[in-house]
């Protein structure tokens, strides 16, 4: 099991402008590529900056024409081809940026991934992630058999029926499955089946079997 790359999601041959790049001539690309935003770069490929639609607005708002350097916002936060999508999403969060311009083991630009790109991950096809579930999370992952989970998606919404062999695993197999790209959310029914083969038998049902205890009533005449 494995969480998609920025590789897979970004954007390759990322369109860049340099420093000196006009006003004018970073809306025209913004409308031509149907883009948001655009890396800048030096001489040798590098990113120093990002701008963005709203930095075009703010200038226009001002007055005056302006370079991509003048209007920029810096430094450029970067992600790397081979870094997870999931540290991706973090970063933009933790960063407040919409975009990351992605850039190789020479610092040099290689593609773009926006939260449009991340997206993608929430549009894979309901057969897909009840194919990694199966496989990944519960054959090779826990060593479960098949048979005894029944795994149903149905618009990214995962639900789990049938038993586990361990109370313990419970928590376990919902966190792997939330952790599935393209999971919306997960809709636990699981049971413990050593827990329902003492409720079949009569016996005891235990705390360690995830079922809640009730304490016992206190003697007579004691508080």
């Amino acid at each position: 099991m494995r969480h998609r790359s920025v590789a897979d999601l970004m954007t390759h041959n990322a369109v860049t402008v340099r420093r000196t790049t006009a006003f004018k001539e970073i809306a025209r690309l913004l409308n031509e590529f149907d883009i948001t935003a655009v890396p800048v770069i030096d001489e040798a490929g590098h990113p120093v900056g990002v701008v963005s639609e709203a930095d075009l607005l703010r200038r226009r708002s001002a007055g005056g024409a302006a370079t991509a350097e003048e209007l920029m916002t810096n430094p450029a936060v970067t992600a790397r081809p081979e870094w997870s999508v999931v540290r991706a999403a973090r970063i933009m969060q933790r960063q407040r940026v919409k975009r990351l311009p992605v850039v190789n083991e020479e610092g040099r630009v290689v593609g773009v991934l926006s939260r449009s790109d991340l997206i993608q991950l929430f549009l894979r096809r309901d057969h897909a992630i009840q194919e990694e579930i199966l496989e990944d999370v519960l054959t090779r992952t826990l060593h479960l058999a098949p048979s005894d989970v029944t795994v149903e998606v149905d618009d990214g919404l995962v639900t789990l029926s049938g038993t586990v062999p361990q109370a313990d695993l419970l928590p376990v197999v919902v966190r792997l499955c939330q952790s599935v790209d393209g999971v919306v959310d997960v809709d636990n029914r699981l049971a413990c089946a050593a827990a329902e083969r003492s409720r079949a038998a009569g016996g005891p049902v235990g705390p360690g079997w995830g079922h809640s205890v009730l304490p016992s009533s206190p003697a007579p005449g004691r508080v």
